[in-house]
């Protein structure tokens, strides 16, 4: 039945994308929206007159590209590697314009200005895939998704789990109390020596600073990215996850917010400083370990067999960056379920971090586990 529904799915976006010259698609990771975009280049080849075909793939991450080709040597398809282009949004602007017979913008709720020069300049078919598309239209790229990618087609990720295509899963919160033991080391700008304060009086630092600058004393957005860094290297978090870890059996991946954190939480890591990611990656993958902690990387663009549980340290209060790790549990059987831990200091600004993260999830799937 679900393969039936992701087919039907995928042929309703497919419509709809190739009715409009300027398309996005909302898909839920897990649904095929990299086939859909397949799909779409094979409808153009098949339907229009042009002679030569040439696509360019956008995506963030180069590692993102080893899907497309992965799915493309499924279908059969592998002449259509002679006919695209990969490139980074970072790279986007260095290709010529008029080259190209359709544009795939992987991920596009990652478009900025900055990649304007070629998109203003393009002429031809762009179909953005994206599971989170922009909240706020308003925005920046709310605006870019309009012009460019304007969103026909939805299908989320609480549609494909009540259609069984993905598999159920549950969202426990962990409200934990900053510490107040002199753990947090700070600088003294004077001397040039280190202190300790505790957590509490660290983040009331923080906030008070942010208070005074909004009258004019200091830039209060500099000073939240710098409250929002000194609590990631709390150490509160840290110890937690330490004593839920043996609580959970399954296979865990471990979302830390800082590659120390990482190499602390498990033996095995993956971050931008450890040359053995990819070996690393493989064992997790194939079950020779069931531990694999990690900051950022593979948020998104990996796959991983059999994976039930994840531990997020750090919501950022952004729906995408979870939505993209949830993503990576939701690869399972359909009557299996899948567990995402989110840590969340209460009374803090991680409380609304956390809430606006979760804001566009079903909240019957989302409980709160409270140390007694």
């Amino acid at each position: 039945m679900e393969v039936n529904k992701r087919n039907e799915v995928q042929a309703e976006a497919l419509d709809v994308a190739v009715s409009n010259k300027r398309t996005g698609l909302g898909i839920s990771v897990g649904v095929g929206k990299t086939r859909i975009g397949i799909n779409h280049m094979m409808h153009l080849i098949n339907n229009d007159n042009d002679l030569f075909y040439k696509f360019l793939v956008v995506a963030p991450k180069i590692s993102i590209f080893e899907s497309w080709k992965k799915e493309i040597a499924e279908l059969g398809y592998d002449h259509l590697l002679d006919i695209i282009v990969f490139s980074t949004y970072r790279s986007i602007n260095k290709h010529n314009p008029s080259d190209f017979t359709g544009v795939y913008l992987d991920e596009c709720h990652n478009l900025l200005e900055s990649h304007t020069p070629f998109l203003s300049q393009y002429k031809g078919y762009i179909l953005g895939l994206t599971g989170t598309p922009p909240r706020y239209l308003k925005s920046t790229k709310g605006k870019l998704v309009q012009v460019y990618c304007p969103i026909r087609y939805t299908y989320f990720t609480t549609d494909a789990v009540d259609d069984n295509i993905l598999n159920d899963y549950s969202i426990v919160i962990h409200p934990l109390g900053l510490g107040t033991s002199r753990t947090v080391p700070v600088k003294n700008k004077k001397t040039g020596g280190v202190f300790y304060t505790s957590e509490v009086d660290n983040y009331n630092f923080w906030t008070n600073k942010i208070d005074s600058a909004m009258y004019g004393r200091g830039n209060p957005t500099m000073l939240r990215v710098l409250r929002m860094k000194a609590m990631k290297g709390y150490k509160t978090k840290l110890e937690y996850v330490k004593y839920l870890l043996p609580m959970i059996e399954d296979k865990c991946i471990i979302f830390a917010n800082t590659i120390e954190q990482a190499e602390m939480l498990s033996s095995y890591s993956y971050h931008s400083k450890n040359p053995d990611n990819e070996i690393n990656l493989e064992k997790f993958s194939n079950g020779e370990i069931d531990v694999l902690s990690c900051v950022e990387q593979l948020s998104e663009g990996v796959n991983i067999p059999n994976l039930k549980s994840a531990i997020i340290m750090h919501a950022y209060g952004n729906e995408k960056k979870l939505m993209q790790r949830l993503g990576r549990l939701m690869r399972l059987k359909p009557d299996e379920k899948a567990t995402i831990h989110i840590l969340m200091y209460n009374d803090t600004q991680d409380v609304k971090w956390v809430d606006n993260s979760l804001q566009d999830l079903d909240a019957s799937k989302i409980s709160y586990f409270e140390l007694e």
